[in-house]
Order: C-alpha cells, then structure tokens, then sequence
C-alpha cells in the first residue's frame, strides 16, 4: 500500500501544480470564460475517451506497465504545456495529457487487488489521501513558482516542475512497484475489441445497483468539476486574487480532504455504513455550495471551502468503495475504468456547463446551480434507498 500511495501522491503533486494555473493560463492566451471552463475539460474528455481502453488493458497485462507508460506520457504533455506559444498548443497539451492519463485507473484497480472486500474503504481512503496530499503540496507549489501578480505570472516554471514530478512517479513505478494482479487472474485478449462497442456491452451487463452508483458519481462529480473550474475567475473578481493565492486555497482544501479520506471516511463506513456515508456528503455538498456565493471575507470562504470538501471527500471514496464490492476480482480493472470514465465525462460537462453559467447567469450561478442538483440527488437517494 506504501508504495501505490507514494506514487499517486507524487503524481498528483505535479497535477496539482498545474491546477490553479490553467484558468490563469488560458487568458492569458485571450481566452474567455467559456473557453477557460473549455480548456479544463480537455483533459477529462480525453481521459473519458481513454481510460476504459487502460482499464481493459490493465486487466489483461497488469497494474504497473499501465502506470509507467501513462507517467511517460504525461511527462511530455506538461513540457508541451511549458513550451505552449498560443491558446491551440494548451488544448493539445491538454488533450494529450488526458490520454495518457492511465495511471489512475490503473492505481484505483490497484488498490482493489490488494485488499480484501472488508478492507476496501480503508484502502481507497489511502489513495485518497495521496490524492488530497498532492492537493495540498502541487497548488502551492504551483502558486508559489508562478506567483501572485495576475499582470506578470510566470506559466513555464510551474509546467516544467510537473514534468519532473511526473518523472519522479515513473521511476518509483520502474524500481519500487511489484505488481498486483497474478497472471492466473488475467483476462485473455479479444482480437476484436473495439472501446466504444464494448462500453455499450459493459453498461448493458451492469446490475441496477452498479447503475445507480454511476449515476450519483456522475453528478456528485459534475458540481464539484464545475467549482473548480470557475472558482479561480470567481476569486479573481471576488479578490483580485492570483495564481498563488488560488494555490493556496486549494492547498487548505486538500489538507482537508486528507485528513477526511485518510482517517475519518473507513470508520464512519464501518459504523454507519457506506449509503449512509454517501447521503452525509451529499448534505454537505449542498451546504456549501449554498454558503459561497456569500462568502465576501476570507474567513467566510474558508468555512464554505470546508463544508463543500468535507461533502466530496466522504462521497468520492463511499461511492468508488460501493461499486467496487459489487464486481468480482478479474472485472475490477474494467468497472472501475468504467467509473473513472464516467467520472471525467462529469469533469467535461460540468465546466462546460458552468461556464455559460458564469457569463449569461452570473459567477455565483454555477455554485448555486450546483447546489439545486446536489439537493435533488440527495432526496431521490433518500427514496430509492426506502
């Protein structure tokens, strides 16, 4: 388990590097809000589009050839992002980085092979704790290297640290990592497989339950993409805040959702159960989302950003947790690349969505309207559980 953590976290810090800065990024590049929202969504509909293809594969070659090839690619797509001239060579950066994005599925599938079922919230907690430490260290980072003057932020430092974390992970892959799926669990290869037809297939063989899950990480993630896709425009006309401050914030945001996924989510699943875990976070989603339109001073920013953290990081790792014990050993590379797909088609539409929000409805729209659909899966979750 050390090692897996080690990895995703070391990943994800060059993620997060990256994370505060593409709104700034993208205009200066002359991008508008809708084309900002635009260029987050890159990535995840290039990851939609390939992660059950990593997951398939995954299930039939194993866990970490995965992770080094994606690491290897992303390697190249942050220094593309470094050297990028114009607003054409950040999507593409973008875009080739969310194909190679991988390693994520494969250390979700990872975790699962690892664990046994009493154990698998633990176990997802642990990767997102990885991911919430890198959530801490990578915007603040970033925001330090780039800087908080929004007139004169440095775009090329922050890209190229990403890159040589990107690395880092690669090589603790290569030397550190054992891999964790057996060859006698191994699926065997389908000559003919072709991604698009064999998602249909998947979805079609999927049991009510597994459905239902899927439809409330879609949407539990949707809110949460939009948010961050608007919340560095929101703040730099709420504050005339930068790079930097935003890295910050999203700093405190990740030492929360650490502490939440790493030691609070297994013994509140253990104790009350993991729907019941899932419906607490979706409350508090709502809460949040509610409460930051208002949050004119910094300290009352602070406490939304708390409360809309606290709802996603007991929802993320509930609703993974949920679907994995409901498939067997030798499919979980393949469902939970389903899911992750799932999950970065919500990463897609909920910035695009929200930022027409942000220029025809106003910038405290997208969170408002993210806090009507959060309500509304909350008490349709409520009756479908009765």
């Amino acid at each position: 388990m050390l090692t897996i953590f080690v990895i995703v976290f070391i990943n994800l810090v060059g993620f997060g590097i990256i994370i505060p800065l593409l709104p700034f990024y993208g205009e200066h590049y002359g991008a508008s809000p809708e084309k900002v929202t635009a260029l987050m969504a890159t990535y995840s509909l290039f990851q939609f589009l390939f992660a059950p293809i990593w997951g398939y594969i995954s299930d039939r070659v194993g866990r970490k050839p995965i992770l080094i090839i994606s690491l290897l690619g992303t390697i190249i797509a942050y220094l593309l992002l470094a050297m990028a001239p114009n607003l054409i060579w950040l999507f593409v950066a973008r875009a080739i980085a969310g194909i190679m994005a991988g390693s994520i599925s494969a250390a979700f599938a990872f975790m699962a092979d690892i664990t046994t079922r009493e154990d698998r919230t633990k176990g997802m907690g642990i990767i997102g704790s990885a991911f919430g430490l890198g959530f801490i260290a990578g915007p603040a980072i970033g925001g330090f290297l780039a800087g908080g003057d929004i007139n004169n932020t440095n775009f090329q430092v922050p890209a190229y640290y990403a890159a040589g974390f990107a690395a880092l992970a690669s090589i603790f892959s290569v030397f550190f990592l054992r891999e964790s799926l057996p060859a006698i669990k191994r699926q065997n290869w389908q000559l003919r497989f072709k991604p698009i037809q064999s998602l249909k297939a998947i979805n079609l063989k999927l049991p009510p339950d597994v459905k239902y899950i899927l439809y409330l990480t879609f949407f539990a993630i949707s809110v949460f993409a939009a948010l961050e896709s608007t919340f560095a425009m929101w703040t730099e006309r709420n504050f005339s805040w930068g790079v930097e401050q935003n890295g910050y914030i999203f700093a405190y945001s990740g030492i929360i959702s650490a502490i939440i996924q790493g030691f609070l989510v297994g013994p509140m699943a253990k104790k009350w159960g993991l729907k019941s875990v899932i419906n607490q976070g979706f409350l508090f989603l709502v809460i949040g989302l509610v409460l930051l339109p208002f949050s004119n001073t910094l300290l009352l920013l602070l406490v939304s950003m708390a409360i809309v953290t606290y709802g996603f990081s007991l929802t993320s790792p509930a609703l993974t947790s949920q679907l994995s014990l409901q498939v067997s050993e030798s499919d979980q590379g393949t469902v939970l690349g389903l899911s992750r797909s799932i999950s970065t088609l919500a990463r897609v539409i909920g910035p695009l969505i929200s930022g027409y929000i942000f220029v025809y409805f106003g910038k405290d729209w997208p969170f408002f309207v993210g806090g009507i659909i959060i309500l509304t899966v909350l008490i349709y979750g409520i009756i479908y559980k009765r």
